[in-house]
């Protein structure tokens, strides 16, 4: 079995190697005492009904004890940089230890020196492009862009992007936002463009267009901001949005009508969220504490159980460790194995590309 070594440490004039393994089991006991010195924990918009994030505030809590300070559970991304900001010099319950944001945040709140790194003791699972490399950001969980059908209408659930111009699917393909201002609704037309592509992000924005104009041209686009009531209603028997939002659906409407979220074989796009400490937080040990719990095994599966793919997904799968009940109630796993991460570059020259020429290209007003 291949050693892996930490350093050293001067014991007697000595230098004596210490095993990766011991390293991180004498970091994480540390981390657990002071995190109970501290005894509390500020976090910053977690709604209990959001990927699963109710069972993990409550295992959190049994498991060590430490009091949870819950502060504006709707807050959107911006809203937490903006109380990191506002806290900077405040020790008390408004200053927010943790954050959990969209991507495009983890980097620019790095700039502007408003976090500190901590590497996670499942560090080497996590995805070299969902996390930066001094620590100081790393995803968390995602969703995919997939197809939601309301299967008492299509019986026939596409598969893949380029099924979506067939004739069956007249009138009944949706986007769930306004491709001109919704982040879902442009990586949706990126997804679809990745595919016609072939994988080519470079042509993934053009392409995207292209297709969206051909399926509103074929009359199977419908200009409408598909919801859980259009689907229902048969407006909008297909839905192109994330994976969890629809298995969300599924569960929410349960049976009426009956739902089935596909993803597509090709062109499959992951939207990931983040995770950081504050440079400033009050109780950086809890904060510690909070991320090695959020990506130890049973951090991860709990945001599976919400829909959410924990972003050490793809480990968990290899190494078994997904309850066969759990990944039942999911798409096949393997769905997952083609998604892609765009970078921020990628998203914003897509963006650029889908945004200003929708309506030229397209010319389908989405409201």
């Amino acid at each position: 079995m291949e050693r892996r070594w930490l350093g050293t440490i001067p014991l007697t004039g000595l230098a004596v190697l210490v095993p990766l393994g011991l390293a991180h089991a004498q970091g994480i006991d540390k981390i657990i005492a002071d995190a109970k010195a501290e005894g509390q924990l500020t976090i910053i918009a977690v709604p209990h009904d959001w990927c699963g994030y109710g069972g993990i505030i409550d295992s959190f809590k049994a498991k060590y004890g430490i009091k949870m300070n819950e502060l504006n559970p709707d807050a959107g991304s911006g809203d937490e940089i903006e109380a990191i900001k506002a806290n900077k010099g405040n020790k008390g319950p408004q200053a927010p230890d943790v954050i959990d944001v969209g991507l495009s945040f983890g980097p620019s709140a790095k700039k502007e020196g408003l976090l500190q790194p901590h590497k996670v003791q499942t560090w080497n699972s996590i995805p070299n492009d969902a996390k930066d490399a001094e620590g100081f950001w790393y995803g968390d969980y995602y969703g995919v862009l997939a197809f939601e059908v309301n299967t008492d209408i299509v019986k026939n659930v596409p598969k893949d992007w380029s099924d979506l111009l067939k004739p069956e699917y007249k009138n009944s393909v949706a986007l769930a936002g306004d491709p001109r201002t919704s982040n879902q609704a442009i990586q949706a037309v990126f997804a679809a463009g990745l595919s016609q592509a072939k994988g080519d992000i470079a042509k993934a924005g053009d392409e995207g267009l292209k297709f969206f104009a051909a399926l509103n041209k074929a009359g199977n686009f419908v200009p409408v901001i598909g919801k859980a009531a259009s689907l229902a209603q048969g407006a909008t028997p297909i839905i192109v949005r994330w994976d969890y939002n629809g298995l969300g659906d599924r569960d929410t409407l349960k049976g009426n009508p009956k739902v089935e979220v596909s993803v597509p074989n090709s062109g499959v796009v992951a939207g990931v969220y983040v995770q950081a400490i504050s440079a400033y937080a009050p109780h950086p040990n809890a904060a510690k504490l909070w991320m090695e719990h959020l990506y130890s095994d049973e951090g991860q599966l709990a945001w599976l159980k919400g829909y959410c793919h924990p972003i050490r997904f793809a480990d968990l799968v290899k190494n078994k460790k997904v309850p066969a009940d759990l990944l039942a109630k999911l798409p096949p796993a393997e769905a997952y194995d083609k998604a892609v991460f765009p970078t921020l570059d990628q998203q914003a020259q897509s963006k650029e590309v889908i945004t200003k020429q929708w309506d030229t290209v397209v010319g389908a007003n989405v409201k």
